[in-house]
């Protein structure tokens, strides 16, 4: 079933880890495995945020061994960094598997990504100017305390409450999904796609690469390849309802718009308030009460309808 929210303060930052929390807890009911942010703070010149983990939450009930293992991967990604004349200028243990650097890089982010995933265990969740990417097993409250994301402030966020169910129950198959090696774009999504191995096919032979078997991901890749090839967002979103089948909501975000898309039989939910300041959608009104509980006016977008609001 699984749930999808977003919203963008188009003035100015906000404490969107709080609001994003509330926002996935109230649609916990919809998937209660995973859950996943993607947020955007302020984007620092020249730096990048990178957050990556070298192990899966599940692997620690495995033994004493996997607590060296994680560390000896952790060591090796650092000296693969320092290899590359990355400077990692702040670094976070976000839990024992997942951490939050902040490096400077002035060189190839794919060559600089395939590196570090060549590493045993290792994944990069995101690198961004703006963006960080939260995913891990359990609802809302839990990802968000283990993270510590109640402080964040930024401009705006997606996020991601999933119920496994074409893939497995981990954090490679939990949204939201970075586009390798794209900077600052990210995408969730409820629904399948059903020519997903078809055009996944595709965007493979045209170069790009999958970390995933989860279709939700072909949406993040096919977003960047085409805002890569000089589409702008909203023609991207319109094009995909066109050339992906199947039933799909979904939201996606870049460094500075968040966009919504919804199939031409329009089968999965989505209910949208929408102010001068302030755009927040969810799968359910909801979520949107849960930090907005004063009188307001929602309506629920219409099939093959595309949106795309800026900060």
């Amino acid at each position: 079933m699984c749930g999808i929210a977003g919203l963008i303060h188009r003035d100015g930052a906000a404490g969107i880890g709080q609001e994003m929390t509330a926002m996935l807890q109230a649609l916990r009911h919809r998937g209660p495995d995973s859950t996943g942010f993607a947020i955007y703070g302020d984007a620092s010149n020249g730096e990048y945020v990178l957050r990556f983990k070298v192990a899966e939450q599940e692997d620690l009930a495995s033994g004493f061994k996997i607590h060296d293992e994680i560390k000896q991967r952790r060591a090796e990604v650092d000296s693969r960094l320092k290899s590359l004349g990355v400077d990692v200028t702040a670094a976070e243990d976000a839990t024992e598997y997942a951490y939050r650097y902040r490096i400077k890089f002035a060189g190839d982010l794919k060559k600089l990504s395939d590196f570090i995933e060549d590493v045993e265990g290792a994944e990069i969740l995101s690198i961004g100017n703006g963006l960080e990417l939260i995913k891990d097993l359990g609802d809302a409250t839990v990802v968000s305390n283990q993270y510590a994301l109640g402080g964040f402030m930024g401009t705006h966020g997606i996020g991601h409450t999933r119920m496994a169910t074409e893939s497995d129950v981990d954090i490679r198959s939990a949204h939201p999904y970075w586009a390798y090696p794209y900077n600052d774009i990210a995408v969730v999504h409820n629904g399948q796609i059903t020519n997903y191995w078809l055009m996944r096919r595709q965007l493979e032979r045209q170069g790009q690469r999958f970390v995933s078997n989860c279709d939700s991901e072909l949406l993040a890749v096919y977003t960047a390849n085409n805002l890569e090839q000089g589409a702008t967002l909203e023609e991207s979103m319109k094009r995909s309802i066109e050339e992906i089948d199947g039933v799909f909501t979904y939201l996606v975000a870049t460094e500075d718009s968040l966009g919504m898309a919804k199939d031409t039989m329009a089968a999965k939910p989505m209910v949208l308030f929408e102010s001068d300041n302030l755009v927040v959608l969810a799968s359910e009104e909801v979520a949107i009460r849960s930090i907005m509980p004063q009188e307001i006016d929602t309506w629920d977008p219409y099939d093959e309808e595309v949106r795309v609001w800026h900060r």
